[in-house]
Parts: structure tokens; C-alpha cells; sequence
């Protein structure tokens, strides 16, 4: 038999969402690798209020990272709206890539397999889900190269998640010859 869990006491709820509050900050700053201590710190709790939490960053990942990520969903029904399956898959991938520059945690969700975080998988699932049906769109339109699969979408998300890290600047120069690439003949 499952029993509910009690409230937390005022104090503790607080302290908890402080700490989302500064995890969700330094994430999106620094990414996922940010060290326990440092968001502790930055919500002014103790990292063992962190820990009683949080017992694992996957927990504190999943907390946190549904809700964000529910952004991709905005970005694949926008995509779906476009009549044209070029422009919309393409402004699928600039849109998609300008969120992950925005936020290095994101970022650093979409280029990682997180099965610990099963929260996070699953919308990761539905964004990929919209990324198919874009493909598959822009392909039968004869706009996109044939033999372009969700699986060059992946690699493609994790090598953008590399030059949003080590080169923000250029991510936009980099997703526009790529996507000249992608063109079919």
C-alpha cells in the first residue's frame, strides 16, 4: 500500500525551491557538470539540505529539466504548422539549437543519455517525435536529401551541443552549412 507523503514544512519547501531556483540558474550557466557545493551555496542552504532533496543529480535534473524542455514541444508544433516542409524543418533546427545555446544545461541534456532520468528521456522522445514527422515531410517533398534519417538528427544535436560549447558565436555559421548540405539535389 503506497501512502501519501506529508507537506513539507514551510521552511523546507523554501529551502527546496531555492534550490531549483539556483540549480535551474547555474545549469543553464555553466551545464549539467556544475559541482553540487555551487548551487547549495548559491540557494545559501547546506549542500546535506541539497542532498536531502536531492539524493542524486538525476534527481535535481528531473526536477528541473520537464518543465524546460517542454519547449521543445512549442518548437516542433510551430514546425508542423509550416506548409513548407524545407522552411520548417529548417527553422525547426534553429530554433531547436538557438534554445540549447541559450541554456548550457539543455544543451547538455539533449547531447547526453540520461536513463536515470526517465522524466527527461521521455521528452526527449517527444521532441524527437516531431523531428521524424519534419524529415520525413521535407524528404517526401523532395527538399531534403533521401537518405537523411533521425539518426543524422542525432548526431547532428550532439555535434551542435560541441560548438555551442566550445564556440557560441559560431553555432548559427556552423547549422548553415550543414543544412546546405542537407539539400536535396
Amino acid at each position: 500500500m503506497v501512502t501519501a507523503s506529508r507537506p513539507l514544512r514551510a521552511d523546507a519547501a523554501r529551502n527546496r525551491e531555492k534550490l531549483l531556483a539556483a540549480a535551474t540558474e547555474l545549469f543553464a550557466e555553466r551545464g549539467l557538470d556544475v559541482p553540487m557545493e555551487h548551487i547549495a551555496r548559491r540557494a545559501e542552504v547546506s549542500i546535506g539540505t541539497l542532498y536531502k532533496h536531492f539524493p542524486t543529480r538525476e534527481d535535481l535534473v528531473a526536477a528541473i529539466f520537464p518543465d524546460r524542455l517542454a519547449a521543445l514541444d512549442v518548437i516542433g508544433d510551430k514546425a508542423l504548422a509550416d506548409d513548407d516542409p524545407w522552411h520548417a524543418y529548417t527553422t525547426y533546427l534553429e530554433d531547436l539549437y538557438g534554445l540549447q545555446a541559450e541554456d548550457r544545461g539543455l544543451n547538455d541534456i539533449l547531447a547526453r543519455d540520461l536513463p536515470n532520468a526517465p522524466e527527461v528521456v521521455t521528452a526527449c522522445h517527444r521532441g524527437a517525435g516531431h523531428a521524424e514527422i519534419l524529415i520525413m515531410r521535407a524528404i517526401a517533398a523532395g527538399t531534403l536529401r533521401a537518405d537523411y534519417t533521425i539518426t543524422d538528427m542525432g548526431t547532428l544535436t550532439r555535434a551542435m551541443a560541441q560548438v555551442i560549447r566550445d564556440s557560441p558565436a559560431e553555432w548559427r555559421r556552423f547549422l548553415s552549412i550543414y543544412v546546405e548540405g542537407l539539400r536535396a539535389p
